[in-house]
């Protein structure tokens, strides 16, 4: 098989590349809005099963840091000692600012600290109030 070299085929290659980046740029601008979205949802949902009282798929949005240090703080499963924290149940982001995998949701007064994992957010961080100094929130629910 013979290989063109002929005019023809270098006058695509603006053309190609010029497709290329559009694809890219609408690609790049649609992303934080992604993020953002789905960091929403993941805390819209943790806030909603807390109010509801399924302990369980509130667990489920726990990083898992976060569970694990609940569950040893508490001494007791994550269903069985996410009641007891006071952390806000059902409220609404009226904010989300989304930093690479990170984000953080203002619910009411309080912040929501979120990652991005493989398999979606996660929670890691709940009932956070700005405290200034050295550690600007203290949180009711932290990973380590």
């Amino acid at each position: 098989m013979a290989v063109r070299t002929g005019r023809r085929n270098w006058a695509r290659i603006p053309v190609l590349f010029g497709a290329l980046t559009a694809v890219v740029a609408l690609c790049a601008c649609g992303a934080p809005q992604t993020r953002q979205d789905g960091a929403s949802r993941a805390g819209r949902a943790f806030g909603e099963a807390l109010a509801s009282g399924a302990y369980g798929a509130a667990c489920a949005l726990l990083a898992p840091e976060s569970r694990e240090q609940l569950e040893e703080d508490e001494k007791r499963p994550c269903e069985r000692a996410l009641p007891s924290q006071d952390l806000p149940r059902g409220e609404g982001a009226s904010s989300v600012d989304v930093y690479g995998r990170q984000a953080l949701l203002q619910v009411g007064y309080e912040t929501l600290f979120l990652s991005q994992f493989d398999d979606g957010w996660r929670v890691t961080a709940a009932g956070c109030v700005p405290e200034g100094g050295d550690d600007p929130y203290r949180c009711a629910l932290k990973g380590a």
